[in-house]
């Protein structure tokens, strides 16, 4: 479904990502996992095209992307930030319809958005707050909501647990669990190598803008020194 081959990013003098490469395929949920400053979110936002690579391929069922954030999302991509990046200022009904701002199925629009509702009730029920005013958690279901307005099939999110109370962390887990029985492939990026890990089919652990190690998320669970450096004492199968 999505290939990235040899992705090279940079700002300035820093090489955020020196020849990255990574496969996704159709039904997955594969998280990368690394520390702050890996260049997590640099791949996202490249596979995304908000960046621009320096070097390197990322095609997406066949067809190759480009820097056009618009086309990628018509090509079935859509991303869910970090930082969620709602629009503050309009109601929740109004952001999720930002989500749908490039289709033209209406009936479909309709029934994607009763659908968005089903999975986030709390949403529902703050269709008409300004987005503004929603608690943390509020907003990161709404980002993850408008992103599945655009009925992409290929979901990309950026710390989706990021400055979470530790209950809303396992609610946000389960809805990722619920957004892969709708039939999306998901590509997560979560400091929370725990629970990603949990979830993940495969993982990808990211240094320094290199891939230093991938595999099954469980062999990756149980590699020592993965479990040193980012699973502190606690095995995954514990929490």
């Amino acid at each position: 479904m999505l290939s990235v081959r040899d992705l090279h990013v940079s700002y300035g003098g820093i090489r955020a990502l020196r020849g990255v490469s990574i496969d996704v395929h159709k039904g997955e949920i594969i998280t990368i996992i690394g520390a702050n400053g890996a260049g997590k979110s640099t791949l996202l936002n490249a596979i995304s095209g908000i960046l621009k690579p320096s070097q390197g391929e990322i095609t997406f069922n066949g067809a190759p992307l480009k820097r056009e954030p618009s086309k990628n999302v018509k090509l079935g991509i859509c991303h869910v930030p970090e930082g969620r990046l709602v629009f503050a200022n309009l109601t929740v009904k109004d952001n999720l319809a930002l989500g749908a701002y490039l289709r033209t199925d209406r009936k479909k629009i309709a029934s994607d958005l009763e659908r968005v509702y089903e999975l986030f009730p709390r949403i529902k029920e703050r269709s008409s707050q300004i987005a503004g005013t929603l608690s943390g958690g509020e907003q990161q279901m709404l980002a993850m909501g408008r992103a599945l307005m655009t009925d992409g099939d290929l979901v990309l999110m950026d710390e989706p647990s990021l400055g979470l109370a530790p209950i809303l962390v396992h609610t946000v887990f389960q809805i990722i669990k619920e957004i892969l029985r709708l039939g999306k492939t998901i590509l997560l990026v979560e400091q929370n190598a725990n629970m990603a890990l949990k979830i993940a089919d495969r993982a990808y652990v990211l240094e320094q803008g290199l891939i230093v190690k991938t595999g099954p998320a469980a062999d990756i669970a149980s590699d020592p020194a993965i479990r040193a450096a980012y699973l502190g004492s606690k095995s995954v199968a514990g929490g």
